[in-house]
């Protein structure tokens, strides 16, 4: 259940207010950070906090434990948003030293994310397709083999696919326009042929005899086409299949999830990249663009080792070190 909205009202309200001003005027979205603020802010009303110096380490502790976070990324998140409000209001000299004296919770070794293959995907595909029409619903199974190939053929986020309208879809210059998406960027998304007739045949078969805006969205259940499909709807009907599908999990791999389709874009794209004589590193920019990352240090979380990637990567060593060898045995 979301929090509720209030206007901040503690003694540190301007200087929350200016803090995420200062990020979003960077490009930040920085909405869940908002939302994290907020209970701050409420908190220290409960408390009946006056002012900016009766803020301790304690009593910053004890907000934390009044919002109690089970994960350890959860709890860390908070932590984390806390961390650099205080440690902003430190370098502008608004309360000085930092009261915040938090510390992040030891996260457990990770498994790595599922990588799917071309023939699981297709797999994937099908049994979407087959997904019967309920009775408030329309073309259930033909969307939601859309929604998963776009996000497998072009790594787009569930958000995305979710947002997108009508005139997202360019079909003259064969590209999706994504709107706003995380850190508030945009990108256009080229699409090869077989990408741009899917979407030509959906666009055509949305609803014959109503008459739909540039504005509506590009996907919808509903038979009026008005109602977007909403990213967890998405997400649940993804785990659903999953349990169809029955896909065999390797040790030390995370079960499947929904953005395990934009992970294995990524690296699908690093191993084509090997096989055809180009060096990664010189396109990492290009990747970087196209998943509407910041930076291409954010796009290597999606470059797993896998064991082809690594074999590529010994072949490639092995020809840039062949004609040394060859020297010195000369």
């Amino acid at each position: 259940m979301n929090e509720p909205t209030t206007v901040p009202q503690s003694p540190l309200a301007f200087a929350i207010s200016d803090f995420l001003s200062h990020h979003r005027a960077l490009g930040k979205r920085f909405d869940t950070e908002e939302a994290a603020l907020r209970l701050l802010d409420r908190y220290l009303v409960e408390q009946g906090v006056e002012t900016m110096q009766t803020i301790t380490p304690s009593l910053l502790e004890a907000f934390v434990r009044s919002r109690p976070r089970t994960r350890p990324r959860s709890y860390n998140h908070l932590v984390n948003v806390l961390q650099r409000l205080f440690l902003w209001l430190d370098r502008q000299e608004i309360l000085t030293p930092s009261p915040c004296h938090l510390q992040p919770r030891r996260t457990p070794s990770q498994c790595s994310p599922f990588l799917f293959e071309p023939d699981q995907v297709r797999c994937l595909l099908a049994l979407a397709e087959q997904l019967p029409d309920g009775r408030n619903t329309h073309r259930r199974g033909a969307t939601y083999r859309l929604i998963f190939a776009l996000m497998y053929a072009l790594g787009l986020r569930v958000s995305e696919v979710a947002r997108l309208c009508r005139k997202d879809v360019d079909q003259q210059r064969q590209c999706l326009i994504i709107r706003q998406s995380k850190f508030a960027k945009s990108r256009l998304l080229p699409f090869g042929p077989k990408v741009g007739q899917a979407l030509d045949d959906h666009l055509q078969q949305l609803a014959p005899g109503i008459e739909l805006s540039v504005e509506d969205p590009l996907f919808s259940l509903s038979k009026n086409q008005h109602q977007p499909i909403y990213s967890k709807t998405i997400s649940r009907t993804f785990q659903h299949l999953m349990t169809q599908l029955g896909p065999s999990i390797p040790p030390g791999i995370a079960p499947p999830r929904l953005h395990c389709l934009r992970h294995s874009f990524a690296v699908a794209t690093l191993l084509r990249w090997y096989r055809s004589g180009v060096a990664p590193a010189a396109r990492l920019n290009y990747l970087s663009t196209f998943l509407g990352h910041v930076n291409p240090a954010s796009t290597t979380v999606y470059l797993t080792i896998t064991a082809q990637l690594l074999d590529q990567a010994n072949e490639r060593y092995e020809h840039f070190a062949a004609p040394s060898v060859q020297r010195r045995e000369q």
